[in-house]
Parts: structure tokens; sequence; C-alpha cells
């Protein structure tokens, strides 16, 4: 499969403050690649760069194959980018504004095409409204038709549910799975809601303090084998005591005052449960813990070794 994205050393310094570190990564046709970091780790600085907003210090960009400082206007012609929250005109209804910017990408399009495009993204009843008097969520679904409407290839977005309520959070998930499967875009995703990108993506790469921490396939990084789950319990001592003379003994095991977390393959927890009910331990619940969540919030907050799954 061929790389849409390809970052090598990308490295950027705002005064004596390093915002990108020889970051390296690669996105490949097809993907929704999440990217993750808390606040100020360079996730924005990484799309500037990306979108050649901003220079960097060192390194390479590669997209589409070639390389962006050679190939710019090219390059970003065939890419449709949600920076933040949406620029938009507010006294303009949402047809207006989205006639007024494809005009300015050299794209001319019927009436009824660019109604068509305001009804994929869920704004075919409000198309003639003033954009004043759309929600967060809508301003969000107009700026993604905005961004497809001289059909890219790549498609960025920057904190795409940034401010939005639940459902808006929802309505965003869902145009982005859309955009993957039914008009084949490559999707590249900045976040720091890990929770958010593991439904969407089927790969990802964490950052912090510009350094990449850890990259690869979802269905990697959320293996069975490296899960945590969290037991229920009034008995937490009886439980804990039992574990230690069991051949459980010295297992990654700790406790809490409504339970214990220890860490198991997901398909061992229903022999587990039984086997506590068994020796009569109270269990009131399991449930399974996504220990990259546990990573992401360690890794983000100090510094961490690379480590990277085979793509």
């Amino acid at each position: 499969m061929s790389a849409v994205i390809n970052v090598s050393g990308l490295t950027k310094s705002f005064g004596q403050f390093k915002a990108l570190d020889h970051l390296s990564f690669s996105v490949d046709q097809g993907d929704i690649y999440g990217f993750l970091g808390q606040n100020g780790a360079g996730k924005s600085t990484t799309i500037r760069a990306l979108l050649s907003l901003i220079h960097p210090d060192d390194g390479i960009i590669e997209i589409f194959g070639y390389s962006l400082i050679k190939n710019r206007k090219e390059i970003l012609r065939n890419i449709g980018a949600v920076i933040e929250r949406p620029d938009l005109y507010p006294f303009l209804s949402g047809i207006e504004n989205l006639k007024l910017f494809a005009a300015m990408s050299g794209v001319r399009l019927s009436s009824s095409q660019y109604i068509q495009q305001l009804e994929q993204v869920g704004l075919g009843e409000r198309y003639r409204s003033k954009v004043q008097t759309y929600s967060q969520g809508m301003k969000q679904r107009l700026g993604l038709a905005i961004a497809l409407v001289h059909n890219p290839q790549l498609i960025i977005l920057d904190e795409p549910t940034n401010g939005l309520d639940p459902q808006g959070i929802a309505d965003m998930r869902n145009l982005i799975l859309w955009m993957k499967n039914e008009l084949k875009k490559t999707v590249f995703v900045s976040s720091h809601l890990l929770s958010e990108v593991e439904q969407i993506a089927n790969k990802m790469l964490i950052i912090d303090k510009g350094k990449k921490i850890k990259e690869g396939r979802v269905k990697d990084l959320f293996a069975p084998e490296d899960n945590y789950v969290f037991v229920s319990t009034a008995d937490v001592a009886k439980a804990i005591s039992l574990i230690e003379q069991s051949s459980l003994a010295g297992m990654d095991v700790k406790t809490a005052d409504d339970g214990f977390q220890i860490k198991m393959k997901n398909s061992d927890i229903p022999a587990f449960n039984n086997w506590l009910v068994k020796h009569e331990i109270a269990v009131t619940g399991i449930r399974s813990m996504h220990n990259l969540e546990q990573y992401f919030i360690q890794v983000t907050t100090s510094n961490q070794h690379v480590e990277t799954y085979a793509s």
C-alpha cells in the first residue's frame, strides 16, 4: 500500500522551545490515522508543517510521493483541511460559504451539486440559514463540506470534536468513517481524546513534547493479551490473599477501595470470574480497561522511550 504522507526527522523550534523533535511517521492510502497527544505536544505544529503554513527547521515531508517543498501547490490542491474551528463567514448562508470557498479553490458546481454536498454532511435542511445561527457542530460539518468541495484525496482534521456536545462528537465520528468508507479518502485526524480516536482509526501515533512515543495499528495496540481487568468487590483483601496463594501469584495486581485491577487475556475473564465466585468472593462487576489509555496518560506527562508496533 502506498504512503500518502511520509515524514522523516521533522524538527521545529520556536526560540528555545523545541515543538518537534526528529518526528517520523507514515500514513498509508485509505488510513484513518489517529494523531494523539496532550495539548502542547506538537500536534498542531505538525499539521501546520504538513500544510506548509510553517517551515520546519529540519526533516523531510513527502505527500503523495512528492517533496512538499518542491511541489507545494500541486500537493495542496489535493488536500482538504479543517484546522481547529472553521474560519467561516457568519453573515452568509451555508451554501454561500460553500460557493465562496469552492471559487477560491477554482471549483464551479451547480446549485444542486452544492446542496447535495451539504446534504451529505447533514446540512440539507439548513443550507439557506446564516452561519451565525449554526451550532458549533453544524459549523464543523460545514467546514468538512468546504474541505471536500474540491474532491481531495487527503483530509486533515485538527481536533475536530473540540467544543462539541456528545451528539456532535458522535456525528463527527460518523462523518469521518463515511469519508473513509464511502468517499475512499485518507484521513489524518489529531486529537487529545484517546477514546474517540480508538473508535475510528486503524492506525495511531502518540507524541509527547514533539517526540514519537508509540505508533502502530489500533488492533495491535489494543491486543487482548495486554488487557487489564477491574474486579469490583467488597472482599478485596480476601481476593488478594486468594490470588497470592494460587497459580496467579506474582501477577500484576493493584488494589482500590472498591476492588482490584489485574492483567489477563479477555478470553480468561469468564473462568476467572467463576473461580472467584467458587471461592466465595462477592463479585459485583468486571470490566475491561485499555492499558493503552493508562499508557497514554503516563507517557504524555513524562519522558518515555519509543515503542513501535509493525504496520
